[in-house]
């Protein structure tokens, strides 16, 4: 049986449901859904072509010019890849910007083809209304825990092992500091907020209260939404502690020795080390002007020095001092006086274990 078109937005987004975005890839890449891909009935410039025909001559001219634009080969082509999409993915749906032509244009090349396929209804701008209305009602309804704690105490690892959290630096793909940059890119806006959308979502049907790591209003480029910030600022905390020793070491393993192998992975041997060098310095001089000319060029010179010898034998406990500095003149009392401001109360302070065993009996209840 045909599966019918579909509203039902909720049930798309819980339940992971695969979606074929049949738009331009110039749209696609503004901003799409998790689960997503593109696979479009026409190409930028034909997109650009038809647009223009349509401002100029109407809508009937504009669908004539996209048919003989889009024919013979250049139509197999993209009928086989919808039904490729189709096969490997038999409960998914497809969507165009609103559920208009461009979808049933492909739906209608399907069944032609031989694939019944359903759409979303309203298409790409329903889909992103909903999720721009849920994030809104969800930051607001939310039982929101924000885990707290100094810079170093490997918050995200902890975040990522308790049973109810959302990790928006993971969806940000970004530390959330000046040394915070991954080696791939961070999403879109657009496709920050609508992930963060779903996974907040998501957490919302689990038991207990939606754990977040205590964020600033960006993380890296993307910005938090302001209903979100204002619940995060009135939320409890967990505030995670570690000693001085194990945040330097988590530091140097998080930002020096794993930020090395990404770039290595990445670019290679060489080009990925000249490239580590220069994400380790650079993240360091963007905050020159907080740190003033003097404490950062001492810090910048210790940072060199243990570049050099890291390069030489791969060691890197030579970074431990100009950890330990940042830590203790910037990273500290820039923590201590923002954790002054915060509003909520602390229902949890210490290990990682005491973090987990709390998370472990606000969930069961």
């Amino acid at each position: 049986m045909t599966r019918p078109d579909t509203d039902d937005y909720t049930s798309l987004f819980l339940n992971d449901v695969p979606l074929m975005d049949v738009r331009a890839p110039v749209e696609f890449l503004h901003g799409s859904f998790p689960n997503t891909v593109n696979a479009p009935l026409m190409d930028d410039e034909e997109r650009h072509r038809v647009g223009t025909r349509y401002k100029e001559q109407g809508q009937d001219a504009a669908i004539e010019l996209g048919h003989q634009l889009v024919r013979d080969d250049i139509k197999a082509a993209r009928v086989e890849q919808w039904k490729r999409f189709a096969i490997e993915h038999p409960e998914g749906y497809l969507f165009c910007f609103r559920g208009g032509l461009r979808s049933r244009t492909v739906q209608r090349w399907m069944a032609e083809a031989g694939v019944d396929y359903p759409l979303v209804k309203g298409g790409y701008k329903a889909l992103r209304r909903f999720l721009i209305d849920q994030l809104e009602r969800d930051s607001q309804e939310a039982d929101l825990v924000l885990l707290s704690g100094r810079t170093g105490t490997g918050k995200t690892r902890v975040l990522k092992k308790l049973p109810n959290h959302v990790d928006m630096e993971g969806i940000a793909n970004h530390r959330g500091s000046s040394f915070g940059r991954m080696t791939s890119p961070q999403p879109t806006q657009i496709d920050f907020e609508n992930a963060l959308a779903v996974d907040l979502m998501k957490a919302r049907r689990r038991a207990g209260p939606v754990v977040v790591e205590d964020e600033g209003r960006l993380i890296g480029r993307c910005a938090l939404p302001d209903t979100l910030r204002g619940a995060m600022a009135r939320a409890p905390l967990a505030v995670l502690e570690r000693s001085l020793s194990e945040r330097v070491t988590i530091i140097r393993e998080d930002y020096v020795e794993e930020m090395l192998r990404s770039y290595q992975y990445r670019d290679g041997e060489l080009a990925g080390w000249e490239n580590f060098r220069d994400y380790l310095t650079q993240a360091l001089d963007r905050i020159r002007k907080r740190l003033g000319g003097q404490r950062h060029e001492h810090l910048r010179n210790l940072m060199i020095q243990a570049l050099e010898l890291q390069k030489v034998d791969g060691n890197t406990d030579a970074h431990n001092l100009w950890i330990e500095a940042l830590l203790k003149d910037y990273y500290d009392p820039m923590y201590d006086y923002q954790l002054s401001q915060r509003q909520g109360l602390v229902v949890v302070r210490g290990s990682e274990t005491s973090i987990a065993e709390w998370a472990k009996s606000v969930s069961s209840k």
